[in-house]
């Protein structure tokens, strides 16, 4: 298992950042949507086992990632705020035409779900369309899977007190030290990014982002494990050998990513 996970990381690594590197902002939108697409199909196939989700809704909404940078900046703001409202008229319009075949548990799941993934992995897309958005989302990148790899390796090393039922295999100590690797591995970088290309980010303020990120992470890390609990799964799929789903891999990336947003505005 563990040869499995370092082999994906190692497999996925190079993708992640040639896309990131060398793509623009309108390559990694639809990278960032085919993303949400395969997340949001693995998020239907689980919560399917309690409800029946209004798939096309969610998955038509996966594109809208695509587009956020080709619409002009001035309609963006009033497209993304009426976008949450219109997918819930979209969703009760449903029920309505189906003559409440499609329940108002079905509706909540499906909102719940394109709320998750899609609105959640949309701010990674803002966060890459800012201004030195390619130096700032190996921020996101470092609190989420920093995180989990030191988390990981630290609660093999010396994992002794389990942290939740939620998920029985994290312990307290895989997430203090995992928090502590993120955010050495954040100042690392930030001595890179000031030395060498002309950034000027305080070194106290990227601690600050890197514990409050990591932490918020963790908690996205639990929260998908809630939903795996609750419809009774281990992985949402073996799309990733070693890391399961999509989801799975992301599911702490696209919690932090509206915070992270939120931060790196005041950088």
């Amino acid at each position: 298992m563990d040869i499995q996970r370092i082999t994906s990381s190692l497999l996925g690594f190079p993708l992640v950042l040639v896309i990131l590197l060398i793509g623009d902002k309108v390559l990694v939108d639809i990278a960032l949507s085919i993303i949400a697409l395969l997340a949001m199909s693995e998020y239907f196939n689980a919560v399917s086992k309690v409800s029946k989700p209004v798939k096309w809704v969610g998955y038509v909404s996966c594109f809208s990632i695509a587009i956020i940078h080709i619409v002009p900046e001035t309609y963006l703001k009033t497209i993304v705020t009426l976008g949450v409202p219109t997918i819930l008229l979209v969703l009760f319009a449903h029920v309505i035409a189906t003559d409440m075949k499609i329940s108002f548990k079905d509706i909540a799941y499906t909102f719940i779900g394109i709320f998750y993934v899609v609105f959640f992995i949309m701010f990674v897309a803002f966060i890459d369309g800012m201004p030195n958005g390619k130096i700032l989302i190996w921020y996101a990148l470092m609190a989420a899977w920093g995180t989990d790899i030191f988390a990981y390796f630290t609660g093999k090393a010396c994992g002794k007190h389990k942290f939740s039922k939620v998920s029985p295999k994290k312990s307290i100590e895989g997430c203090i030290g995992g928090t502590i690797g993120a955010v050495l591995l954040m100042l690392a970088y930030t001595y890179i990014a000031n030395t060498y290309w002309g950034m000027d980010y305080s070194y106290l303020y990227i601690t600050l982002i890197g514990v409050v990120l990591s932490l918020i992470g963790q908690i996205g890390d639990f929260s998908a494990s809630a939903i795996k609990r609750f419809v009774d799964i281990k992985d949402y799929s073996n799309l990733i050998p070693g890391h399961g789903g999509m989801l799975d891999r992301i599911d702490s990336l696209i919690f932090l990513a509206p915070f992270a947003y939120s931060l790196f505005t005041l950088l």
